[in-house]
C-alpha cells in the first residue's frame, strides 16, 4: 500500500466484500483489491471478511464489517459527474436496483444506504449562468426532478 494520496472507508455491516463487487460492476477502472479477514483472535468470526479494498472509477475505498452502530446518510455523498444522459441513466439505474431510493435534484440512496448525486456535467454551467435568468430557469428545473433530464433542463434553460 502506498502513502500517496488517502482512502475513503466504508463502515458496512457484514455486506463489505458485497458492495465492493457491486460497486467495481458498476464503474469503469474499478477493481477488487486485497481482501483481510479476521483470525482466532476475532472479534468477527474466524474467516469472516473484516476489511475490502477496491477502487472505483480511479478512486481508492476500503470496505469495513464495521457491524450495526454507525449507518450511511445524506451528510456525505459521492457526486458522479456525467457526460451525457446516457451515463446518467445508466448510473442511476445500477445504483437505485436492488433497493436503492431515488431522492430529489440527482439524489438517491444505494441499497447500502450510501448517497449518490448523478450530475450532468453540463448543469453546473446552466446553474451558474451569468445570465440569472437562465440560472434560475435551470436551477428551478433541477429541484423538480429526481433522476436529472438534460433535454428537460436544456428546454427550460433555454426558455422553450
Amino acid at each position: 500500500m502506498t502513502t500517496d494520496g488517502f482512502t475513503t472507508c466504508l463502515w458496512f455491516d457484514g455486506q463489505a466484500e458485497e458492495a465492493a463487487h457491486h460497486y467495481v460492476s458498476i464503474f469503469k477502472n474499478s477493481s477488487v483489491g486485497r481482501i483481510t479477514r479476521y483470525t482466532e483472535a476475532g472479534p468477527g468470526p474466524a474467516g469472516s471478511v473484516v476489511t475490502v479494498e477496491f477502487t472505483a472509477n480511479g478512486q481508492k475505498f476500503v470496505a469495513l464489517n464495521g457491524g450495526p452502530e454507525f449507518k450511511f446518510n445524506e451528510a456525505i455523498s459521492f457526486q458522479i459527474h456525467c457526460a451525457d444522459q446516457e451515463e446518467v441513466d445508466h448510473y442511476w439505474h445500477k445504483l437505485t436496483e436492488g433497493g436503492g431510493e431515488p431522492g430529489p435534484c440527482g439524489w438517491l440512496k444505494d441499497k447500502y444506504g450510501v448517497s449518490w448525486q448523478v450530475v450532468p456535467g453540463v448543469l453546473m454551467e446552466m446553474v451558474t449562468d451569468p445570465d440569472q435568468d437562465k440560472a434560475a430557469r435551470a436551477t428551478r428545473a433541477m429541484l423538480s426532478m429526481g433522476k436529472l433530464d438534460i433535454a428537460a433542463l436544456r428546454r427550460v434553460y433555454d426558455g422553450q
